[in-house]
């Protein structure tokens, strides 16, 4: 009988043993996705976020602000305004504005193009300055929460920045020109409200607006795939939001 008991207990002892180990090579493997076992540091999921956020800028700046970044995207293709339209309009049939649209259209982007290229900086020192607690509101935040946290800090230097470059441009390239000429013809003719519109602000804006679309679609990819986690530190960080999110 007390060898019978003593065998009963060797068993479950060895049964005890293994389940023991099993569950330490579980918590081991579970440790090691989660970043070898140690709990990031707020310094760490700052640099981590940081670091996001700089990729993601750095890659929109380079997309718009390359030939075509803006003319050639169905979703940031900067228009003619709605009191332009009415220009365009009525000075289609008049000799030398017959592609006038179409003309307006390719200047704009290209000077929002040119303008894109002093985002950079600006965005960087933005990034630079975020405290920690900014980081992980964002991080814990909507997929685009540092989106918004960049237009909230950046928009009005952003603006004052474009909208020389792109008054220079539009100048370069004859946008102005081309739209005061448009302008001058169309309030010539009988019984029309005359029109001002001024297509540096329109053209500042519907760039910002571009910038910031794109920068979002860059910040919700990283948080949804992380295939674009290209880091050890930022798959530790970004881990930190997704077992928040289940």
């Amino acid at each position: 009988m007390k060898k019978l008991t003593f065998t009963l207990l060797m068993a479950l002892f060895a049964l005890a043993t293994a389940h023991a180990q099993i569950l330490k090579n579980l918590k081991k493997s579970a440790e090691d996705i989660l970043g070898g076992g140690t709990e990031l540091s707020t310094t760490e999921i700052g640099q981590g976020l940081k670091d996001a956020l700089s990729k993601g800028v750095e890659k929109g700046v380079n997309e718009l602000s390359a030939t075509d970044g803006y003319f050639k995207n169905a979703l940031y293709k900067i228009l003619l305004p709605e009191e332009a339209q009415k220009v365009v309009s009525k000075l289609k049939a008049v000799p030398g504005f017959s592609n006038l649209e179409a003309d307006l259209i390719e200047k704009m982007n290209r000077g929002a193009e040119n303008a894109a290229k002093e985002a950079g900086p600006i965005f960087a020192s933005a990034i630079k300055s975020m405290t920690i607690q900014d980081a992980m509101d964002i991080l814990m935040g909507a997929d685009n929460s540092a989106t918004v946290y960049l237009q909230k800090t950046t928009q009005q230097q952003l603006y004052e920045k474009f909208n020389p470059v792109i008054v220079n441009a539009l100048d370069e390239i004859g946008a102005n020109d081309l739209w005061r000429n448009a302008t001058t013809a169309y309030n010539k003719i009988p019984l029309v409200t005359k029109v001002n519109t001024d297509l540096d602000d329109h053209v500042t804006n519907k760039a910002l607006d571009g910038m910031f679309g794109k920068i979002q679609e860059k910040e919700k990819d990283i948080r949804r795939n992380p295939v674009s986690r290209t880091s050890d530190l930022l798959k530790k960080v970004f881990a930190k939001q997704d077992s928040n999110r289940q």
